[in-house]
């Protein structure tokens, strides 16, 4: 008998822009600041404030960690030349709410547990179009907010459904809101993940307002013998996004729509002028002349970085997400979608000068049109010291490989994952994205056991990149192939060329293997061939990933008594979800993400 089984429907998650006097409309006088006039460099680089999620109890036994994390309504400077801007930031207090909010240090195998509370205004700060479904109840006042562990293992109650909000003082919630108290247990292996808003509807206006922040799953036992850089001085949270703000210090989200024929406010994806590295724009470190880790993490709405650094040091990645590799990848630069963490070791030992430059080329929108040549950005400075000095870390030719290889052989079944855009009749603009032809009601059409893989071919008939990520599971990207005549390929899967949903959405009744031969092999990164939670699904591809849906390694299981297991009731709802990360797309006027429920039975 099945024991356990996903359910999945398509879901829009709508983000967009605001008609009803919130946020942008009292600011149409106030001019935008040109971001590229601030002189870059002048604040150094904070450490975010970190929060302990575990306890110590007497004779040192470590106990499950109690927090209370709230959202609140406060100022913050992003450079020394800006006035202070309003955001939404989480912190143990207004007074110290920060953005990007604490960084949570938790333990392997101790819970932590987090009360989330919402002390939020009644109405946004950014533009929000109530006019489309979203997280909210009729048109009461109060801003829905719940937060999701991206990476995290747990139970799907405490996974931030997109419908589990709740405004401030739990006036009123949404319909899978069951408790803001949330238990994430940490039976998994050490890593990075991040925490953020994940409301239906509001998710981009509220991460864009500053709902996000880092979060580590640490194993002393395990990371310790590896040697590599520790401390706060030389173990450090990147948290990299863009925004725009006017001259008076406000952030700026344009809510002007690009083809009013298809509505007044709709606009394409956010990019912002100035580059924010842990909440300062443009900021600079001093750094010794030795290693150090970086935990970098995108947290921008739809901007990627290509990232290099000056004179030409290397990057050496020891994780992915929120695993680390088998060994160490060297690399002169690297890609990073939004949601994607890099985990890597930069030696300034080796720097023949005194500053190095983190800077980033990446076209935005990404890819850009074929040939487009972007402008290299910078993000941060690092100055360095002048004395070489005695380090006593390392980066070890043997990371983690304890972890499971991806055996194609588990793959109990395959699935075709679709991703196509629709269109207004008589016009190029995209005003909705479905999953295989289906909308969040539709009849479900993922159903995966507990405790198997699949194989998953994901296909892109987009012109977006898109950062596909898998709540609960891991995968294993094993390859990534262009298709070939693409449009033909789209409109059989799309049930014509006009488009709409209820197309035919059968890739092999469509051709795929056809349209696959002949077509380009593009080389998955040395960096990102471990397993995944987040990966970039070229345009016009067809990505095959094994998914996991069991955890990593089996002693997280134990607890539960059942091997390949999670440590608690899957079953349970309202379900998980699998989603591309950029909050808006290129091209896209209907500005929303794009989400599959999946819920285990």
């Amino acid at each position: 008998m099945v024991k356990g089984r996903f359910l999945g429907a398509c879901l829009l998650l709508l983000a967009a822009a605001l008609a009803d006097g919130e946020g942008e409309e009292g600011k149409r006088g106030v001019p935008l600041l040109d971001a590229g006039r601030l002189e870059k460099f002048m604040d150094e680089l904070p450490d975010m404030p970190v929060l302990r999620g575990y306890g110590v109890a007497e004779g040192g036994n470590l106990v499950a960690g109690e927090l209370a994390v709230g959202m609140y309504d406060t100022m913050w400077k992003f450079h020394r030349d800006l006035p202070a801007t309003r955001v939404f930031a989480y912190g143990a207090s207004r007074e110290t709410a920060t953005v990007p909010g604490p960084t949570i240090v938790a333990m392997k195998g101790v819970p932590t547990r987090v009360t989330w509370t919402n002390h939020l205004p009644p109405h946004h700060i950014l533009p929000w179009d109530r006019s489309l479904a979203a997280a909210r109840v009729g048109n009461a006042a109060g801003i829905p907010t719940v937060a999701h562990l991206h990476g995290g293992v747990q139970q799907s109650t405490s996974d931030g459904h997109s419908m589990a909000w709740f405004t401030s003082g739990f006036a009123t919630t949404g319909p899978h809101f069951s408790s803001p108290a949330y238990e994430y247990p940490n039976q998994q292996l050490p890593g990075n993940l991040w925490y953020h808003d994940h409301a239906m509807g509001l998710t981009r206006v509220n991460i864009l307002a500053g709902l996000l922040g880092a979060y580590r799953v640490a194993d002393p036992a395990a990371e310790a013998p590896l040697g590599l850089p520790s401390g706060a001085e030389f173990d450090r949270n990147l948290v990299l996004f863009d925004r725009d703000f006017r001259s008076d210090g406000a952030l700026f989200m344009n809510a002007t729509g690009n083809n009013p024929d298809v509505h007044p406010q709709w606009q394409p994806e956010y990019f912002g002028t100035a580059v924010i590295a842990n909440g300062k724009a443009w900021p600079f470190l001093r750094v010794r002349r030795r290693r150090y880790r970086f935990r970098i993490l995108n947290a921008s709405n739809a901007r990627f970085f290509r990232l290099s650094l000056s004179g030409g040091l290397r990057f050496v990645h020891v994780g992915s997400d929120s695993v680390y590799l088998a060994r160490p990848v060297p690399t002169e630069g690297f890609l990073l979608a939004p949601s994607e963490i890099a985990d890597v070791v930069v030696d300034f030992a080796g720097s023949k000068h005194d500053a190095v430059t983190l800077r980033s080329d990446a076209p935005a929108p990404y890819p850009g049109d074929p040939g487009e040549k972007a402008d290299t950005v910078a993000v941060m400075k690092f100055v360095v010291g002048s004395k070489l000095e005695h380090d006593p870390s390392t980066v070890p030719a043997t990371l983690m490989p304890r972890y499971p290889k991806p055996d194609t052989r588990e793959a109990v079944v395959t699935r075709h994952i679709a991703m196509y855009e629709y269109t207004k009749n008589g016009t190029d603009e995209p005003t909705h994205l479905y999953l295989n032809g289906a909308a969040y009601t539709d009849p479900v059409t993922e159903t995966p056991r507990e405790g198997t893989s699949e194989l998953w071919e994901v296909i892109n008939l987009t012109d977006d990149n898109h950062p596909l990520h898998v709540h609960l599971a891991v995968f294993a990207v094993l390859k990534q192939r262009s298709l070939r005549r693409v449009d033909e390929f789209r409109d059989c899967m799309r049930g014509g060329a006009s488009g709409g949903a209820g197309g035919r959405n059968d890739a092999l009744a469509c051709g795929m293997r056809r349209h696959l031969a002949g077509g380009r092999r593009h080389v998955v990164p040395r960096q990102e061939r471990g397993w995944k939670n987040v990966f970039k699904v070229r345009p016009s591809t067809v990505a095959t990933l094994l998914v996991r849906f069991k955890p990593l390694e089996e002693s997280s299981a134990t607890a539960s008594g059942k091997s390949g297991r999670f440590p608690f009731d899957v079953t349970a709802g309202p379900g998980y979800v699998y989603h591309c990360h950029v909050s808006i797309k290129q091209k896209t006027i209907a500005q929303f993400i794009k989400l599959c429920q999946t819920v285990f039975m």
